[in-house]
C-alpha cells in the first residue's frame, strides 16, 4: 500500500524583488502552498492539514544561511490528529532556494519544505513501526518533486538513531529531569481528551537546544507507554508557539519556552537547558505524602537509569498495567533494580492483591527481595509487607517473617530520636509473629520518656499521645510495662506526670499499684486542698496513692513535691511531718533536704510581730534536724542550723552569753548564709539587745563588731512600734536607751552613723512629746546612773542644743 503524501513549501520574495527561477507560480515561487499532493485527498482535509505543515524558523536564524547553517536548523517532525481520525506525520526542514541553482542550491534566500504522509485512523505505518520511529528516515524528501507528482512511497524505514542503546544513554544524560517528565507523561495519558481534533487539554513542553534530543524524549515516552497509547501520541519536535500547538508533546528552543504561569496548567514545561536541580543544603525536609503519579515516575526513572526499558512491557502485561506503581515496582524488584522505599511499598500492596498473577517463581523471587535488609525501609513499607504476609502461602510467609525479624527487632530496640516508629514496628512484628517480648521494658521506658517530654519527638512525628492510645488498646504486655515505666518516671518528675495526665485520660484500673501515677492523677495537692494546711494536703495525697511511706519511702518524696511544688513546707509543718514520719523515711526518700529548706528558707515573723512565733518553730526544727540527720548534713548547713538553733535560744531567753560573739562566729561557719535566715537571726539578736535585761557587755560587743548588717538590724528593731511604745511609757527604758545610744562615740564609723540616727529619729521625737513629769523621771533615772548622764541629757534635750552637742561628742558617754 502506497502512503498518501503531501509536499508543502514556502519561499519569500527576494530583496531585489525577484522570485525563484520558476517565477511567481513555479515550485520555487513565494508564499506557502502545496507543491505536490497525492490525487484523491479531499480538499477539506488539505485545508485542515495546512496549518500543521508550516515552518517558522528560529528567532535568530540568518536570512541567507549557508550549507552548514542550514544543517543546524531544527527539524519539525510532527505527528498530529485530524478531525476524521486521520493522522498526519510530517517533517518540515529549512532549505535554500538559491539564485539560478534550483531548489537544492545554497547561499540563497531561505525557505522551507514539508513532506507529510497521511495515516488512516485504523492503520499505522507499514511494517508496524511507531510514528516516532520515522524520525530522520531516509525516505523523507527535502524538496518538492520536479514533476509535481509524488513518487510511490511504500514505507518509512527507521533511521536506527532511536534504538535501545541510544535511549538508555540519553536517559542517563537526562537523569535529573526524568521523574518530572515521566510524571507529566502519566498525567497527560490518563487525562480525558475532548473531540479528536480539539486542542489538547494539556501538553508537555520540552526545552532542548537540538530537536534531535526532543525526538529522543518522545521515543523514550513511547517506550514507556502501552502500544496503543504510543501509536496515537501526538508530538512535534520543534515549534515557535508552544501554547498554540495541537500536539501533546512539543519541543522548543530555549528562547521560546513559555514563561511560568501558575494559572495556566496546560503547559508543563521541562527545561533541560537549565542547570540540573541540586539538593538543598542542610537536613532533608520531612517529605510530604507522595501521589501515585510521583511514585510511578520515580520507579520509571529508576528503570530507565537501570537500562531495563523492557520492564515497561512486562509491567503492561500485569493487572493495573504499566501505569500501576505496584506492577512496575514488582517487575523492577524481580529484575534486581531498586525502586526505592515508596516503590517497595507499592509493590507489596500490589502483590497483596494480585499475588495470584505473579506465578510461583516470580512470587518467590519477590519475597526474597523483601527479605533483604533495606536501610531506607519505612514504616509504611513494613505495614504493606504485613498485609502481603496474610496473602502468601504459609512457607513463603514464614520466610518473609524470618527475613524481616532482625530488622524489626533492631527497629523496636532503636533508642534514637522519635518513638512512634519503634511502636509501629512492634505492631508489624506482632502481625508477623516475631517475638519482641524481651525488648518491651526498654521500649516502654523510651515511650514513657517521650510522653513525659514530648519536645524530644522529632519534627513531623505523630503525637506520642496518639501512639499511646493505640498501644493501650492493642498490646497488653506493652501497656503493663508502659504504665510501670510511667510510674517510675512520675517518681522522678511528678510535675511532668501531672501535665501528661492532664492531656490524656489515662485509665489506672487494674492490678498494678502505680502509686506515683495515682498521686499525680489526683493533683493538684496544694495546701489549699487541706484548708490551708500543707500537712493535711500531704495526708490526702498519700491516701490516694494507696501505699504507706514506711513501705515505700519514695511515695513520700512524690507527695512532698506535689504538695509544695518544688518549694518547702512552713517550719511548723516540716516539724510535724518529721515527728509523724520519723527520720528513716525522710532519709530514704531524700525529703530531709526539703525539711532543711523549710528551716533555713522559711519566712520570718515580720518586723512588727512578737518575736519567736515562726522563729520558734524554725529554731525547734533546726534542733530536730541536727539531732535526726547528723551524718547527712554538710558542714555549711550544719553551721546554719546551729546558728538558727542558737537564735531560738536567744529569743526564748535560754541562751548563755556571749550572744553577739557566738552569733558572728556561727555565721562565719555557715557562709554563705541564706538571706532569710540571716535576717531572722540578726533580728532576734537585735531585739534582745534592745531589752533592759541584756547581759552586761553585749551592747559593747555589738558596737565594737562593726558588722553593718547587724547594726542595720539593730536600727530597724529600734524603730519597731513596740520599742516606741516602751519609750513613751517607761522613763527608765528611755533613760537606758539614751545611755546606750550615746555610748562610745567614734568607736566605729558604722556605729556613729547608727547611734546618731537613733538619737535624732527615734529618741528625740519621743522625748519632745513627754510630759514634764515623765521627762523629770527620765532625768532621775539618768542621775542614778551618774550625774553627768542627766547633765548630758538636759544639754541634748535643750532646744537648739543639737549643734553644740555634736561638737562635744568626743566627751559624751564615756563608760565608767
Amino acid at each position: 500500500m502506497s502512503l498518501a503524501q503531501l509536499h508543502y513549501t514556502s519561499a519569500p520574495q527576494g530583496p531585489d524583488g525577484s522570485y525563484g527561477t520558476d517565477g511567481p507560480n513555479g515550485p520555487n515561487g513565494p508564499g506557502s502552498r502545496y507543491t505536490a499532493v497525492t490525487p484523491g485527498i479531499p480538499a477539506s482535509l488539505l485545508k485542515e492539514a495546512e496549518p500543521l505543515l508550516g515552518y517558522e524558523p528560529p528567532r535568530d536564524a540568518p536570512e541567507r544561511p549557508g550549507a552548514a547553517e542550514l544543517a543546524a536548523f531544527p527539524q519539525a517532525f510532527s505527528h498530529s490528529l485530524l478531525s476524521d481520525g486521520t493522522r498526519l506525520l510530517a517533517r518540515a526542514v529549512r532549505t535554500s532556494a538559491g539564485t539560478g541553482t534550483g531548489a537544492g542550491g545554497s547561499g540563497g534566500v531561505a525557505c522551507s519544505h514539508t513532506h507529510a504522509v497521511l495515516l488512516p485512523a485504523d492503520a499505522g505505518l507499514p511494517g508496524g513501526g511507531l510514528p516516532i520511529s520515522a524520525w530522520n528516515s531516509s525516505r523523507w524528501a527535502s524538496a518538492a518533486p520536479a514533476d509535481g507528482a509524488p513518487a510511490q512511497l511504500e514505507a518509512l524505514p527507521p533511521s536506527g538513531l532511536l534504538g535501545r542503546e541510544a535511549l538508555v544513554g540519553f536517559a542517563a544524560s537526562r537523569g535529573p529531569w526524568l521523574p518530572g517528565f515521566l510524571a507529566s507523561l502519566r498525567e497527560l495519558t490518563e487525562e480525558t481528551s475532548g473531540p479528536r481534533a480539539a486542542e489538547p487539554a494539556a501538553r508537555i513542553v520540552l526545552v532542548e537546544r537540538d530537536s534531535a534530543d526532543v525526538a529522543l524524549w518522545i521515543a523514550l515516552a513511547c517506550a514507556v507507554l502501552p502500544r496503543d497509547h504510543a501509536d496515537r501520541l501526538t508530538f512535534t519536535t520543534y515549534t515557535r508557539r508552544p501554547r498554540e500547538a495541537r500536539q501533546r508533546i512539543v519541543g522548543v528552543l530555549p528562547g521560546d519556552a513559555p514563561e511560568p504561569d501558575g494559572r495556566d496548567h496546560r503547559c508543563r514545561v521541562h527545561d533541560c537547558t537549565a542547570p540540573a536541580p541540586a539538593p538543598a543544603p542542610g537536613p532533608a525536609p520531612v517529605p510530604a505524602e507522595l501521589t501515585p503519579t510521583d511514585i510511578w515516575a520515580a520507579i520509571a526513572a529508576r528503570v530507565w537509569l537501570g537500562r531495563a526499558p523492557e520492564l515497561f512491557t512486562e509491567a503492561a502485561a500485569l493487572p493495573g498495567g504499566v501505569f500501576s506503581p505496584g506492577a512496575l515496582a514488582v517487575v523492577a524488584l524481580c529484575a534486581d533494580l531498586a525502586p526505592g522505599a515508596d516503590g517497595r511499598t507499592a509493590a507489596a500492596d500490589w502483590a497483596h492483591t494480585h499475588a495470584h498473577a505473579l506465578g510461583d517463581a516470580r512470587l518467590r523471587r519477590l519475597v526474597e527481595t523483601f527479605r533483604t535488609t533495606a536501610e531506607d525501609r519505612t514504616t509504611a513499607e513494613l505495614t504493606a509487607l504485613t498485609r502481603l504476609f496474610t496473602a502468601l502461602p504459609e512457607d513463603l510467609g514464614q520466610r518473609l517473617a524470618a527475613g524481616l525479624a532482625p530488622e524489626l527487632r533492631a527497629g523496636v530496640a532503636d533508642s534514637g530520636p522519635g518513638i512512634t516508629r519503634p511502636v509501629e514496628l512492634l505492631r508489624v512484628a506482632d502481625a508477623l509473629g516475631v517475638d519482641c517480648t524481651d525488648l518491651l521494658p526498654g521500649l516502654a521506658h523510651r515511650l514513657a520518656r517521650s510522653l513525659l517530654d514530648p519536645v524530644r519527638e522529632t519534627a513531623g512525628s505523630p503525637d506520642p499521645l496518639t501512639v499511646l492510645e493505640d498501644v493501650l488498646e492493642e498490646h497488653f504486655e506493652l501497656r503493663t510495662a508502659l504504665l510501670s515505666a510511667l510510674d517510675a518516671l512520675a517518681a522522678e518528675d511528678p510535675p511532668a506526670a501531672v501535665r501528661l495526665l492532664g492531656r490524656t485520660p489515662l485509665a489506672l484500673t487494674g492490678v498494678q499499684s502505680l502509686p506515683h501515677l495515682r498521686m499525680c492523677a489526683g493533683a493538684p495537692w496544694t495546701p489549699a486542698a487541706g484548708g490551708g494546711d500543707g500537712l493535711a494536703a500531704l495526708h490526702a495525697a498519700l491516701r490516694a496513692c494507696g501505699v504507706s511511706p514506711f513501705t515505700d519511702p519514695l511515695v513520700l518524696r512524690t507527695a512532698v513535691r506535689l504538695v509544695w511544688d518544688g518549694g518547702a513546707p512552713l517550719p511548723g509543718e516540716a516539724r510535724r511531718l518529721l515527728s509523724e514520719t520519723g527520720s528513716d523515711a525522710h532519709r530514704a526518700a531524700g525529703t530531709w533536704r526539703a525539711l532543711v529548706r523549710a528551716a533555713l528558707d522559711g519566712p520570718t515573723t515580720g518586723t512588727d510581730a512578737p518575736a519567736g512565733i515562726d522563729d520558734a518553730d524554725a529554731a525547734a526544727l533546726a534542733h530536730d534536724l541536727l539531732r535526726c540527720f547528723p551524718d547527712e548534713l554538710e558542714p555549711r548547713v550544719r553551721g546554719a542550723l546551729l546558728l538558727l538553733e542558737f537564735a531560738g535560744e536567744i529569743g526564748a531567753g535560754r541562751a548563755g552569753h556571749p550572744w553577739t560573739e557566738r552569733v558572728l562566729a556561727l555565721r562565719a561557719e555557715a557562709e554563705p548564709v541564706e538571706p532569710a535566715l540571716l535576717a531572722r537571726v540578726f533580728g532576734t539578736l537585735a531585739r534582745r539587745l534592745l531589752s533592759e535585761e541584756r547581759p552586761e557587755g553585749e551592747l559593747y560587743a555589738l558596737i565594737h563588731s562593726g558588722e553593718p548588717r547587724l547594726l542595720d538590724a539593730y536600727a530597724t528593731a529600734a524603730q519597731e512600734e513596740r520599742v516606741r511604745d516602751r519609750l513613751r511609757t517607761s522613763p527608765a527604758y528611755t533613760a537606758d536607751c539614751f545611755i546606750a545610744w550615746s555610748s562610745l562615740p567614734g568607736a566605729t564609723r558604722a556605729w556613729d552613723s547608727t547611734r546618731t540616727a537613733l538619737l535624732d529619729k527615734v529618741l528625740r521625737p519621743v522625748v519632745r512629746a513627754l510630759s514634764d513629769e515623765d521627762t523629770a523621771s527620765v532625768e532621775r533615772g539618768l542621775e542614778r546612773a551618774g550625774a553627768h548622764r542627766a547633765e548630758e541629757f538636759r544639754a541634748w534635750n535643750r532646744p537648739g542644743a543639737l549643734s553644740r552637742l555634736s561638737r562635744r561628742l568626743g566627751g559624751l558617754g564615756r563608760p565608767r
